[in-house]
């Protein structure tokens, strides 16, 4: 049986997979869904990037998780990726789903123009504030689903995003799944577009939205499912 260990972006906790989880446990695999330290249940106090890779592998430890698939969406690939080189024989594959990859020395803001993010956490206390209902038009979400969204998010720990990576360059020796939600750009682009050319790493597409996991869970569960069949 494949353990999935799934770790949704900024703003979300594990409460984001509910329907991405249920459908995979229905098709007969192990999942866990994770908080990352400062978010939702886990919410109000500091974070760093580091923190939430610590999160991850203490994750994988604590529960004794072998044939490991590290999910990652959106931000959490920055932390699922440093992860991955760190739970040595214990991962069986890296998804990114429509997420950042590291690069070591840089942080999740590398290569944004990230002013406006700063200056918002500088008025936060520190915090990334939450996306309001208009952050996520044009991204294939129903009203229902992107209140679901607004009404369960939290603010993002800032050093998390500031904080730089840590990776010794071995993602591309991994077997990955990139997916690509075509609303958010036709392809993946930086490291993840490098990793690509790559004979261990594969691309899937989505025809939605940068929050597949509520706006297409069960086509995102089958993605899931699927890409262990290839390991």
């Amino acid at each position: 049986m494949t353990r999935f260990v799934l770790v949704a972006g900024a703003w979300l906790g594990a409460w984001a997979w509910d329907e991405v989880a249920a459908e995979l446990r229905t098709a007969g695999q192990d999942v866990h869904p994770l908080t990352l330290s400062g978010l939702a249940e886990k919410q109000g106090g500091p974070a760093g990037q580091q923190t939430h890779v610590q999160d991850i592998v203490d994750e994988v430890e604590r529960l004794d998780l072998r044939d490991v698939v590290l999910v990652g969406h959106s931000y959490s690939g920055i932390p699922v990726g440093q992860a991955a080189e760190r739970i040595g024989d214990r991962l069986t594959r890296v998804v990114f789903v429509d997420a950042g990859v590291p690069v070591d020395g840089e942080s999740f803001l590398a290569g944004w123009p990230s002013d406006q993010v700063r200056r918002s956490m500088d008025e936060n206390d520190g915090f990334w504030p939450p996306l309001s209902a208009d952050g996520y038009a044009g991204q294939g979400l129903t009203d229902e689903q992107i209140t679901r969204i607004v009404d369960g998010s939290t603010p993002h720990p800032g050093a998390s995003l500031t904080e730089p990576a840590i990776v010794a360059g071995r993602l591309g020796e991994f077997p990955a799944t990139y997916i690509k939600c075509l609303l958010d750009g036709d392809e993946p682009s930086g490291a993840a577009a490098q990793l690509l050319k790559g004979e261990r790493w594969e691309l899937v597409t989505m025809d939605t939205g940068h929050w597949p996991m509520f706006s297409q869970p069960r086509e995102l569960a089958r993605i899931l499912h699927e890409s262990v069949a290839r390991t």
